[in-house]
């Protein structure tokens, strides 16, 4: 079962699918029904406890990989929730909009683009009329391109969508937010183990998730006297539609080996990581950044 094409863990072979040279590599963004082996998002393994419940969440990049195993695990833990993604990922977005409205909560689609600074203002005033408030932001879209020869072979195209994408639409969306977010609320950044030991492959993503970290530092203080809780979550390897869109069939190959777990991870194990900041759980942790790292330190 460790060859798994639907990529879900099992307890027999709890070290998951591999990728072999087979992989299809894809055009940007990338799409999940095109991948093998399928990532595993929770479908059938993730079960709610009502932590959320009546609870209203946006999740940018919410249509696949790491926002959509977040999406599927908010509804099931009662949440009604938006996600963001690009109008292109139409097709990876009404796949989630289904999972969250198979739960029975409130399911929207706010497509549109980070690196449009109206889109941040327009999206939220979307979320908050269509969900009837907002309660959980999840910055959690992000962009990359892998350049295995490092800083010489990054354009200026490339370096100008990473950092908007990454850094200035998580500032616009929030900044959009604040006015819509009370005492009790939650902001979660998607970081990554990149902001801490970053490749030189992904120089210029590395050094926005290293600004997310920090921005998620100076919010946590900026906001604590609101009562707003923000934190971050730092994944690892995750096998998402990103990979194969955004990297070579020789990386691939060994993705996830180098940590100690020696394989890349699934978007469904972290999921609950974003409930557990999300809930009142965690009602007394801000300013954190958790590691999901497959066994890799975050320092």
């Amino acid at each position: 079962m460790g060859n798994d094409p639907s990529g879900t863990l099992d307890q027999e072979d709890p070290r998951g699918p591999t990728v072999d040279a087979s992989t299809e590599l894809q055009e940007y963004p990338g799409f999940t029904e095109r991948m093998d082996p399928r990532p595993d998002h929770g479908e059938d393994s993730y079960t709610g406890h009502g932590r959320l419940t009546g609870r209203k969440a946006f999740i940018t990049g919410g249509d696949s990989g790491i926002g959509r195993a977040v999406a599927l695990a908010f509804a099931r833990e009662g949440a009604d929730v938006a996600i963001g993604y690009l109008p292109e990922e139409e097709e990876d977005g009404a796949s989630c909009l289904e999972l969250i409205r198979t739960e029975g909560r409130t399911a929207l689609a706010v497509p549109g683009d980070l690196r449009d600074e109206a889109y941040s203002a327009s999206a939220i005033r979307q979320v908050v009329e269509g969900l009837g408030g907002l309660d959980i932001l999840v910055n959690n879209a992000g962009f990359h391109i892998a350049q295995p020869n490092g800083l010489p072979d990054i354009e200026a195209g490339q370096l100008r969508r990473t950092f908007e994408t990454n850094v200035y639409g998580t500032i616009w969306l929030t900044q959009a937010a604040l006015p819509h977010l009370s005492e009790g609320s939650s902001i979660i950044n998607t970081t990554s183990v990149q902001g801490y030991h970053p490749s030189t492959s992904l120089m210029d993503y590395a050094a926005t998730k290293a600004a997310l970290n920090n921005l998620t530092f100076s919010l946590a203080q900026l906001l604590g006297e609101r009562g707003i809780r923000v934190n971050a979550v730092a994944p690892g390897p995750i096998w998402t539609p990103l990979q194969p869109a955004t990297t070579t069939s020789e990386k691939l190959e060994s993705f996830g080996e180098g940590t100690p777990l020696g394989r890349m991870g699934q978007p469904a194990e972290l999921a609950g990581a974003y409930v557990f900041l999300a809930s009142n759980d965690a009602r007394y942790v801000s300013g954190e950044v958790l590691g999901v790292t497959g066994g890799k330190p975050l320092a």
